[in-house]
């Protein structure tokens, strides 16, 4: 038998996501209940049942897991992490594919649903708006909507077009637009935001649109978490181009931005609907500040480890604290 909690956080995320442990065992010191769950063990591992249609709730039902059931009228917070959703390697492709639909838009949008409701629960971040959110072009335009200094930047599946902007702005450099699994020889490889020259531009770029973007002359990087209406800034200092490249040649101090750099990414996250968000800021020489990305779910938990900055605990506060109502 499982127990029902009492106005619980449901936390969505992979099997193991030390990010997502450092928020349970904050909600854990406060007495919060918790129910973590994980799509891809929908089956014996996770069940949905929701009815619609039934007043007063537009949607009722529960998500049980081994352990734990969570009443979805009575969901104070969704924490959604990374959740991993199943692929059903023992089906046949057609059957997988029709598996994996009915699970993402069966259990996703009984979640989802959970928003129509007046007392519905507050969500860190919700899906959708993080996939919104999560388109680069977009975050640059907002950015600079907002007053942000954006490096200049190519959008181009054009060669000729790649060649030109290289060659106006000298040191260039290509990132991804999306990070995508993605394999050589059977050994997974990333995407890093590298150096380009027009003599390498081809015409393997018609392929797909490509990212180009004029390197800034930076001194640090700051990554930047935003909680809530809390600010957590971090100077990275490493050289690196791209400093997830040798995590062990970086050193971290925690600062503060000025005013109006944290009330303009406040309204980067309210444009898009976010309550939290991970922003890529660069330094340069004369202490400005240049925009690079957002992630609306990115990691954190390391730098609370290496600067001793409360993240988890702002998490907790807030996914304890649920969607205030007027």
């Amino acid at each position: 038998m499982t127990v029902t909690e009492e106005r619980p956080v449901l936390v969505v995320t992979e099997a193991d996501d030390v990010t997502a442990d450092m928020v349970i065992t904050e909600l854990n010191r406060r007495n919060v209940p918790v129910v973590r769950v994980n799509p891809s063990d929908i089956g014996a591992g996770l069940t949905v049942s929701a009815r619609f249609g039934t007043r007063p709730a537009p949607v009722a039902g529960r998500v049980r897991t081994p352990s734990r059931t969570a009443d979805l009228t009575h969901v104070r917070a969704v924490y959604w992490r990374r959740p991993h959703w199943p692929t059903f390697p023992d089906l046949s492709d057609d059957d997988a594919r029709f598996a994996a639909a009915q699970v993402r838009y069966g259990l996703g949008g009984t979640l989802y649903a959970l928003d129509c409701a007046l007392d519905g629960p507050l969500w860190v971040n919700h899906p959708l708006h993080n996939a919104a959110a999560d388109y680069k072009p977009a975050q640059l335009a907002v950015a600079q909507r907002l007053g942000f200094t954006v490096p200049p930047t190519l959008v181009a599946n054009d060669p000729s077009e790649a060649r030109e902007f290289i060659a106006a702005h000298g040191q260039v450099i290509y990132k991804t637009l999306r990070w995508t699994p993605y394999e050589r020889d059977g050994v997974p490889v990333t995407g890093w935001a590298d150096p380009v020259t027009a003599a390498e531009i081809d015409d393997s770029v018609r392929v797909a649109p490509h990212l180009f973007q004029a390197r800034v002359n930076k001194v640090a990087d700051v990554r930047v978490l935003v909680v809530g209406r809390q600010v957590f800034a971090v100077r990275i200092d490493s050289g690196l181009l791209d400093w997830r490249k040798d995590y062990s040649a970086l050193s971290y101090a925690p600062m503060d931005l000025p005013a109006r750099m944290n009330t303009a990414l406040l309204a980067h996250l309210d444009h898009f609907g976010l309550v939290s968000g991970s922003f890529d800021l660069a330094m340069d020489q004369e202490g400005d500040y240049w925009w690079l990305e957002l992630n609306p779910n990115g990691q954190w938990g390391w730098l609370e480890g290496r600067t001793g900055l409360d993240m988890s605990a702002a998490f907790a506060d807030l996914l304890t604290q649920g969607k205030t109502h007027d």
